[in-house]
């Protein structure tokens, strides 16, 4: 199983419009960050983990020409507001699968209303599949299956998801004991980290760190960066020799 990183920034993106940061300044490709998202694929199965407002430039800059879904943790607009740039697939292959929490759908229903409606559509339309994400309910994706992790985003319960070796967390700030169970013997970890201060709604860098040594997986990768966790070659030095910065179009292999 291939994973490849398509955004690892913040909602915001790095660099910031109008911002004179050092970090929004910089040459470095591996200071650029597009909004956070995750692109999974294997034999002939392909799915894509959020669909933020840069997916159309991101599934041009990856070469992804099909995807067989799309899984959604949760429904703030950085991990949402590219759908509509789902047509593309949806002409080759009709309607496209889509996973979430009942709430999430509700969300996008209000968004994207003229993709969910069933009477009068507009030709063109993007068009999806509804599958309900509940909790301790693994689901198939292809055929391998997908485990819901339940995190807190602050107040907001988001999905992570676990697929076989491989776990992929984004927007935690605390998880439940039980959930953290379910993300033992995991190879590989991927988890938000969003700047040295703390956050009232994200894993700063020290707190992603405990819970990477607290679930000891083989490697471990961090997103949903901002431009105030400093610049990529410096904050690599900082880090355990197991775990190291996403960056905007890295693959990895499972």
């Amino acid at each position: 199983m291939k994973v490849y990183f398509l955004g690892t920034g913040t909602s915001q993106g790095i660099p910031v419009i109008g911002s004179h940061h050092s970090v929004c300044l910089s040459d470095d490709f591996k200071d650029k960050r597009l909004r956070v998202s995750v692109w999974i694929h294997w034999e002939d199965y392909s799915y894509v983990i959020d669909c933020g407002p840069d997916f159309r430039q991101q599934m041009l800059a990856s070469k992804c020409q099909s995807i067989d879904g799309i899984l959604f943790t949760h429904e703030h607009a950085d991990h949402t507001a590219g759908l509509d740039d789902i047509r593309p697939f949806n002409f080759r292959k009709g309607a496209l699968p889509i996973f979430a929490q009942d709430r999430v759908v509700e969300s996008l229903k209000k968004r994207f209303d003229y993709i969910f409606e069933t009477e009068n559509r507009y030709p063109g339309a993007p068009s999806v599949i509804v599958n309900e994400i509940e909790n301790n309910k693994p689901f198939l994706i292809g055929n391998k299956m997908a485990e819901p992790i339940s995190v807190w985003h602050g107040s907001l319960q988001v999905f992570g998801f676990r697929i076989e070796d491989f776990a992929y967390l984004t927007d935690v700030k605390t998880i439940d004991e039980p959930e953290i169970d379910k993300l033992k013997g995991v190879k590989v970890l991927v988890i938000n980290a969003l700047r040295e201060e703390p956050h009232a709604t994200h894993f700063n860098l020290q707190e992603a760190l405990d819970f990477i040594d607290l679930i000891q997986p083989e490697r471990a990768y961090l997103t949903h960066i901002s431009h105030l966790l400093g610049f990529h070659a410096e904050v690599e030095k900082k880090l355990p020799k197991n775990v190291f910065l996403a960056y905007d179009n890295l693959e990895i292999t499972i």
